[in-house]
């Protein structure tokens, strides 16, 4: 299997959302998701019954995919972004090294 970039993510879901699909339909789609997540965290810590046979893995996959897909229909380098925020945020809380910086590293 080829490595997953969030370029190629980001192309492939600019390809399969090119028509139909608008920010807010995606973002309602993420709500829905994150929800699903919520159910299953509930479920592992035993404050609700097990109902169905989705998991965490499956749920965050879907929160990551109709986050990505906001991202890309609206053109965001998600890449150069979250390096970009991480490294304001290494600043505003004193941490080392930022992503850039750990990057190089390894």
């Amino acid at each position: 299997m080829d490595q997953l970039t969030f370029k190629a993510y980001q192309n492939y879901l600019a390809l399969k959302y090119k028509k139909g699909r608008t920010s807010t339909g995606l973002f309602m789609k993420l709500v829905e998701e994150i929800g699903e997540v919520a159910e299953v965290l509930n479920q592992q810590e035993g404050r609700k019954s097990a109902t169905s046979d989705t998991s965490l893995e499956k749920e965050l996959v879907d929160v990551i995919h109709y986050a990505i897909a906001i991202a890309s229909i609206n053109q965001i380098d998600l890449s150069k972004a979250i390096i970009a925020k991480d490294r304001q945020a290494t600043v505003k809380y004193n941490q080392s090294p930022n992503l850039e910086e750990y990057l190089k590293m390894n």
